[in-house]
């Protein structure tokens, strides 16, 4: 009951997250599409279409929530985990789709002639949105470590990218003003190439998930098992899932000849110590041996 009581926790306080953070990005895309179009410019309704993305991706992280917080089933005997990462690669695709979104600005702007009317209140709506911006990101990271949700973890980094691109939107409207209109189109690229980096790094972090990296140290989990009465040794240990919910499986070690109840008394007490100490492992399976087996 306490694990349920958790997962259906850990599920809500993640989803009022993304409803917080989707409402706060609605509004940013919102004052950065009207203003951009009454100015005329380019860069900063780009910015805003760039943060539709971020509101796209908290819903889209809402619906991967409700799908990954339900139980096991037949099908589905490991739980529905995976889903988060499945939608967080989503995230990272949007990030993507982003960087070909700012390139297509940048050729643009280099090579058609348009004209952009730089406001006091232009730079007002930039630096407005990207410190609500900042907020956002330092919130949805924070929380996402806090509860342990990668995909948390990954809006925050993509949220990152939308300052970065706004930091680029600025010194766009600060050189246009002053008369150098194409300076945007170096700045460009060099944002692109940053939010390029930001979603490597979702995508690669992702994949250690879906490839069963080792997401665990499992030479810690040795030495607490081996410290373990009863345990004469311990082998094998293998670690996969993510960060709020790690599988693990091992070889002990025990006396050959114990009775199989104490044997399986010793399994239980491994277990117990095992989630104990490392809390994010949600199942354990513990293979017994006789101590004089040959490996």
């Amino acid at each position: 009951m306490g694990s349920n009581t958790l997962k259906k926790d850990y599920s809500k306080n993640v989803r009022n997250v993304l409803i917080l953070t989707l409402i706060l990005n609605a509004c940013v895309a919102l004052a950065k599409i009207l203003y951009g179009y009454i100015t005329n410019s380019i860069a900063m309704m780009s910015d805003g279409f760039h943060s539709v993305f971020d509101g796209t991706s908290n819903a889209i992280g809402l619906v991967g929530i409700w799908i990954a917080s339900h139980p096991p089933d037949e099908k589905h005997p490991y739980g529905h985990k995976k889903y988060e990462t499945l939608f967080t690669i989503i995230i990272a695709l949007m990030i993507f789709a982003t960087c070909f979104q700012i390139l297509k600005k940048v050729y643009q702007s280099f090579f058609e002639d348009h004209t952009t009317i730089v406001t006091e209140t232009s730079f007002i709506v930039m630096f407005f949105t990207m410190g609500v911006n900042i907020f956002v990101m330092l919130y949805e990271s924070r929380k996402g470590k806090k509860l342990g949700s990668q995909f948390l973890v990954a809006d925050a980094l993509h949220t990152k990218s939308d300052i970065f691109a706004s930091i680029a939107v600025i010194i766009s409207l600060v050189f246009t003003r002053i008369g150098y209109s194409r300076a945007d189109v170096i700045v460009g690229i060099i944002i692109t190439l940053f939010i390029a980096r930001i979603g490597y790094k979702i995508v690669k972090d992702a994949s250690d998930i879906l490839v069963d990296s080792v997401c665990i140290d499992t030479s810690a989990i040795e030495f607490l098992v081996n410290r373990i009465d009863g345990v004469k040794g311990c082998h094998d240990i293998r670690a996969r899932g993510s960060v709020h919910s790690v599988y693990v499986d091992l070889h002990a070690l025990v006396d050959k000849g114990l009775t199989t109840e104490k044997a399986h008394e010793i399994a239980d007490r491994i277990e117990t110590e095992i989630q104990k100490e490392f809390p994010s492992v949600v199942d354990i399976i513990v293979h017994i041996e006789p101590d004089s087996l040959e490996h």
